[in-house]
């Protein structure tokens, strides 16, 4: 009998530990992992996302910038962190492209993490540097028959990297491709004419289209983007059916208490209401999201079932 209240007190004082803890959350600073340099697409949309935080939270919210291996490294060193709800990756849809991409990666992102919320969607541009002779995608595809030009992208397996390789099978255009650690480093090569041409994500590319430093010639998405309304749509300019686009979210490492989840996800769907928020994304060329971690889950499965055939049919599989 008395073993029995023993173990009845224990488990009682565990429970209260556990809701006290689910109470105080967050008791302490969080970590925002992401993948690439500090400006670029992934980068922008985390550090809009972590103000909005560290206001409704009370706790820190700290932006990780680790470069390198197409975001591939701060997922692995995401995958491996405590559990605790105090480390969220933020991810783009390379990472569903890299799931099929790489034959060996060092982490798995359907076991290793849970899904915690789609932020928003963005479209790249495909840009030129402003002495560039190319006016229209046009232009750049019989340039690009005429003679070699390269292209940049934030990373092999990158969106850009994939929206490149889909203009040139649609197209079918020779472009040699060459990969920066993420869109600003990319962004910069291209300013100053490293590059022939560009696939850069809206957050990256609007500012610079707007103040001159880059032409752009075309969206990648279906319709034409709100915040540049003048660009016409690559399928408008002759590759019919061409449309892609990229999404930013988070995720966090599998076995993260849902109190840490539901506390996250709830702030940020409230941060993307917000109208100072909002406009931000506006002036990006970007498209709020939001909705539940289930359906971010669902969404990232279907992505990467979309970019496997990409993948496979391009043969562009690496080691």
């Amino acid at each position: 009998m008395k073993r029995c209240i023993i173990c009845m007190t224990a488990l009682t004082l565990a429970i209260s530990a556990g809701a006290a803890s689910a109470q105080n959350y967050p008791s302490k600073s969080i970590r925002f992992l992401v993948g690439y340099a500090p400006g670029g697409g992934t980068d922008i949309m985390a550090r809009v996302v972590a103000a909005k935080l560290t206001d409704s939270l009370g706790q820190q919210v700290i932006v990780d910038n680790r470069p390198g291996a197409n975001a591939n490294l701060a997922a692995e060193i995401a995958s491996k962190a405590t559990a605790d709800g105090y480390t969220v990756m933020f991810i783009s849809v390379s990472h569903a492209i890299s799931k099929p991409l790489y034959k060996k990666l060092g982490y798995d992102l359907l076991r290793d993490f849970t899904p915690l919320i789609n932020v928003a969607s963005v479209p790249m541009f495909v840009v030129v540097p402003p002495s560039s002779s190319p006016r229209t995608v046009a232009d750049l595809v019989a340039l690009a028959k005429s003679k070699s030009i390269n292209y940049a992208s934030s990373g092999d397996g990158s969106p850009e990297h994939i929206a490149a390789e889909l203009l040139k099978g649609m197209a079918k255009i020779p472009m040699t491709h060459v990969a920066y650690k993420g869109g600003a480093p990319g962004a910069l090569a291209l300013i100053s004419g490293e590059v022939q041409a560009g696939f850069n994500t809206a957050p990256v590319a609007v500012p610079h289209i707007k103040s001159g430093r880059m032409r752009a010639l075309a969206v990648t998405s279906a319709r034409r983007n709100p915040a540049l309304p003048d660009v016409p749509t690559v399928a408008e300019s002759g590759v019919a059916g061409y449309d892609m686009i990229v999404w930013y979210g988070a995720i966090m490492p599998t076995g993260t208490p849902a109190v840490a989840i539901n506390r996250l996800n709830t702030d940020i769907n409230k941060a993307l209401q917000l109208p100072d928020v909002q406009q931000r994304l506006a002036s990006l060329g970007a498209d709020p999201l939001g909705g539940s971690a289930a359906d971010f889950g669902a969404y990232i499965k279907s992505e990467i079932a979309k970019y496997t055939k990409v993948v496979v049919d391009g043969k562009l599989q690496q080691q």
